[in-house]
């Protein structure tokens, strides 16, 4: 993490935590007090971040990112110099001694598998929702309202899992925690410039799939279309955020940032982690994958952060060779599913000007909205395979990699009738399986591939096909998804973060960390799935 990101953000956030709105609903509570500079470990620690990281003293890298020092910061760096030096240092015991392991929600919870699923999922709000920080504890950036965590390994919020949340809590009734988190996430865009993947010190670099605009239209569904108007500022800064470096592109530069001007001069967007280190969670695995292949490190770790602002962290969509990690080019890639986001969002924000009676600023938006979907249809459908695709930039031409990517059109109604038909077809041939769709049909051990299905996944595109009156499709998709889940809930209690759909009879797998359980966005689409009317027979 940079400096000059920190910075600017614990100054913000130390002036902006005591600011009152004049309306309760949409005031930003709390006075939060940060310190002077936000911690960072990998740089307030050095040769003792590495060591512990590469020396896994823990199993999962992220566990000694998201510690917190028990001490001043200057002070245990001064003993682990002296003591370091000692033939019998133990650092294991020295990291026991001077830092405090996070905290893992849900961890605690005993499951009654008697209770239905709903009200299993309804118990879990209050277990995974976090309370507004009362002051900056290690990495977690605070926070003035309170938030539901995904649970397990994940006790901070996460952007793009939160609108899958968020259509569970919609469904419980729970209006006024979705606002909540809104305004958590209005806050750092206010603050910060953008909504990172999380609120850690070290996802400072990079976002995540911009659905804070879909948040808000669920907040509007429960209070009226003047919400759109009161977060319009926050949602055109988002989108300054995803376009900023456009204007410095040109005919020998043709990417800048997250943008990317296409070969007839459209504009289109791709993931982009502002950092080329790497990561804080991950450190060991990163250094370590850096030894296997040629490439510069720093076009590697950049390649793998970019694919965590995706969220799609990882899966063949980003490899040259699906097999091997470090054949990673997220940044050469335009996501089909990033671009149908930025087009949702561009007509969201003229939706809001048009409620402001700004006729002007309303037209301004829909054009460029009109631009993108054209840029996607023409670089991202796949004619030949009858599907939405990503588009590799920098080989001009499609990736050919078939994946759950490929419905975020239909769910934008960025698709004609004879697309979503085919589409349809195309998942059935490749996607379903008997819980549900798979992410992509290669089998490769990551996370977001065979034979793994996601929750945000099915939701898209069980939305995706009923937009376009593939009702038949999207109910068996339903069906196998809630049963898979219901099956699992009833033999082990809980609610995971991904689960096997080629082998219902085994957990998901896959990735850099185990099977986390909790889960916020699986709660969220089982509940919202499970709220609709009865399936027909």
């Amino acid at each position: 993490m940079k400096l000059s990101i920190i910075m600017p953000l614990a100054l913000i956030l130390l002036s902006t935590a005591c600011r009152k709105s004049a309306s309760q609903e949409a005031k930003i509570t709390a006075s939060i007090p940060v310190e002077p500079l936000l911690y960072d470990p990998a740089q307030r620690l050095g040769q003792l971040f590495i060591e512990v990281q590469m020396e896994k003293i823990f199993p999962d890298g992220k566990t000694f990112a998201d510690c917190t020092p028990k001490g001043n910061v200057d002070e245990i760096m001064k003993e682990y110099v002296r003591m370091r030096k000692e033939p019998n240092f133990d650092l294991k015991k020295f990291v026991a001694d001077n830092f405090e392991l996070p905290y893992k929600y849900s961890s605690g919870f005993k499951s009654d598998t008697s209770q239905s699923p709903e009200k299993h999922i309804q118990a879990l709000w209050d277990v995974l929702t976090r309370k507004p920080d009362s002051r900056h504890r290690g990495t977690l950036i605070p926070l003035p309202n309170p938030y539901v965590v995904p649970g397990g390994r994940f006790g901070e919020v996460y952007y793009w899992d939160s609108y899958f949340t968020m259509l569970g809590l919609q469904k419980d009734g729970r209006t006024d925690l979705i606002n909540n988190m809104i305004d958590n996430f209005a806050f750092l865009i206010d603050t910060i410039g953008f909504i990172p993947n999380g609120n850690r010190t070290y996802f400072l670099s990079r976002s995540q799939p911009p659905f804070f605009a879909g948040m808000v239209t669920i907040l509007a569904e429960e209070k009226g279309e003047e919400i759109y108007a009161k977060y319009l500022p926050q949602l055109e800064k988002e989108y300054q955020f995803w376009m900023k470096g456009k204007a410095q592109i040109t005919a020998d530069k043709l990417s800048n940032l997250h943008v990317v001007r296409m070969p007839d001069g459209s504009f289109l967007n791709r993931y982009y982690d502002n950092s080329a280190t790497p990561r804080a969670e991950m450190y060991a695995a990163d250094v370590e994958l850096s030894h296997t292949g040629k490439r510069p490190s720093a076009d590697l770790y950049r390649d793998l952060r970019s694919a965590c602002e995706s969220g799609w962290d990882f899966s063949s969509r980003w490899l040259d060779d699906p097999t091997k990690l470090y054949t990673i080019r997220t940044t050469a890639i335009i996501p089909v599913d990033l671009n149908s986001l930025l087009y949702n969002l561009e007509m969201t924000i003229a939706k809001a000007y048009r409620i402001k009676n700004d006729q002007v600023n309303a037209q301004q938006y829909e054009a460029f909205a009109l631009a993108r979907s054209k840029a996607i249809q023409k670089y991202c459908w796949d004619a030949e395979a009858g599907y939405f695709v990503d588009y590799d930039w920098v080989k001009g031409h499609p990736t050919g990699v078939l994946s759950l990517a490929g419905m975020f059109p239909l769910f934008y109604k960025l698709a004609s009738p004879l697309q979503a038909a085919s589409s349809a077809l195309v998942l059935t041939k490749n996607f379903l399986r008997p819980g549900g769709l798979v992410c992509t049909a290669n089998l490769n051990g990551q996370q977001w591939d065979a034979p793994n299905g996601w929750a945000p996944l099915q939701w898209i595109s069980i939305q995706g096909l009923r937009n376009y009156d593939q009702h038949k499709l999207a109910d068996e998709i339903k069906a196998r998804w809630v049963k898979l889940n219901v099956k699992t809930y009833k033999a082990t209690g809980k609610m995971v973060e991904k689960y096997n759909v080629e082998d219902i009879s085994l957990t998901a797998g896959g990735g850099e960390y185990p099977v986390q359980d909790g889960f916020g966005w699986t709660n969220g689409v089982l509940r919202g799935l499970l709220g609709e009317k009865p399936l027909k027979n």
